[in-house]
């Protein structure tokens, strides 16, 4: 299932990452640039571990896991949080734990004509930013 999303991914699509992103405690600054990238989501499989990669040319960050595993990530604002993975490729649900708790899902879809897609979906308590992702040509 995870193989059909190996690849890379531009994102296509943000609606309301600034309010979340001061939800969760980042500076003005950061968010400025933050709404205007459009970052790549590159996403690999070795030997069981899954790599997602988020670039751009303000900061680039990367999480490798395994499937229902608790791992650490380094978020783009620099927090160290436990990531909580539930079968994260098809759907993920991970729940930042932190000084900024946060839930953030990234869910493969389908479009009708058959299109891959992720949509990665940011909630701070009831602040909710949406970001779809479209394979990359």
């Amino acid at each position: 299932m995870v193989d059909q999303f190996v690849g890379t991914w531009k994102m296509s699509l943000s609606e309301n990452f600034d309010e979340y992103m001061r939800a969760i405690g980042v500076g003005m600054a950061s968010r400025q640039v933050g709404n205007v990238i459009k970052p790549k989501f590159i996403v690999s499989v070795a030997e069981g571990v899954i790599s997602m990669k988020t670039q751009s040319t303000f900061k680039s960050t990367e999480i490798k896991f395994k499937l229902d595993e608790e791992f650490e990530e380094r978020t783009a604002d620099d927090r160290v949080t436990k990531v909580g993975s539930a079968g994260c490729i098809d759907p993920s649900l991970h729940t930042r734990k932190g000084t900024q708790c946060s839930k953030y899902r990234i869910c493969p879809g389908c479009t009708p004509n058959g299109l891959l897609y992720f949509l990665q979906t940011c909630t701070a308590g009831d602040v909710v930013a949406v970001r779809t992702y479209e394979r990359e040509a």
